[in-house]
């Protein structure tokens, strides 16, 4: 039987102490999180916003599959890019698999529908808004573009941490494509995972409160930035 007054006791001691293989856990997770992230914004503001000012065959259907794919299934992203990866793979050849390489890709995957669907949806807001302006101005689709995402710069950005915040607990997809391995590969999520099923509950509890703690980090981040731009608004 499970003490839990002790576990959490142990797990706090963890965290307060900062254990070596916590830290290098925690530091690895963050790391994959924030470059999927980044490399899902890098692709997705842009793209967001050209699927809200450009007309093109089959936008609607493209808006669709958007909107659909911000709900894709984790495991599902695993299992296709561990299909690319794999030896067998068509990408076989470059040894991506139960790599934090792959690891980051899978995660840019995910989070990559979010990204762009909802900067889609604010572009469109805004090119709505400053509609007459920019036409008044003469201003090119692509002018227009980069001066729309610069207005919505304090939205976007909620977006994008929106975008690491689900990346940060994303478990399905890394631990398909990066096999959890021990110093190299295992990240806080499939860490909780292992060490719950193995009954190692106080490394689990002291992860799960780090990661809870970061999940409320960002919140608070991302409602510091609503209030910037409540007031950058007026």
């Amino acid at each position: 039987m499970i003490e839990i007054g002790a576990a959490f006791s142990t797990a706090i001691e963890l965290m307060l102490h900062l254990d070596h293989d916590l830290g290098e856990i925690v530091l690895l997770s963050l790391t994959i999180s924030l470059v999927g992230t980044a490399a899902a914004a890098l692709c997705g503001l842009p793209l967001g916003a050209a699927a809200a000012l450009y007309r093109f065959p089959g936008r609607g259907a493209v808006l669709v599959m958007l909107n659909a794919m911000m709900g894709l299934p984790p495991v599902v992203v695993g299992l296709v890019i561990y299909l690319l990866v794999s030896r067998a793979g068509p990408l076989g050849s470059f040894g991506l698999l139960f790599t934090p390489t792959a690891m980051v890709v899978a995660q840019a995957v995910l989070v990559l529908p979010i990204v762009t669907a909802l900067t889609q949806q604010i572009v469109a807001d805004l090119a709505e808004e400053y509609d007459l302006q920019l036409r008044s101005l003469g201003t090119s689709r692509h002018r227009a573009m980069l001066t729309l995402l610069w207005d919505g710069r304090y939205q976007l950005f909620t977006v994008v941490l929106a975008g690491f915040g689900r990346a940060a607990a994303e478990v399905g997809a890394v631990i398909i494509v990066g096999g959890n391995i021990n110093h190299y590969t295992r990240v806080m999520t499939t860490t909780i995972a292992l060490e719950t099923s193995k009954g190692d509950i106080p490394l689990a509890l002291a992860l799960s409160m780090i990661l809870i703690t970061l999940s409320l980090g960002v919140n608070v981040v991302a409602l510091g930035v609503r209030g910037a731009a409540r007031r950058y608004y007026g």
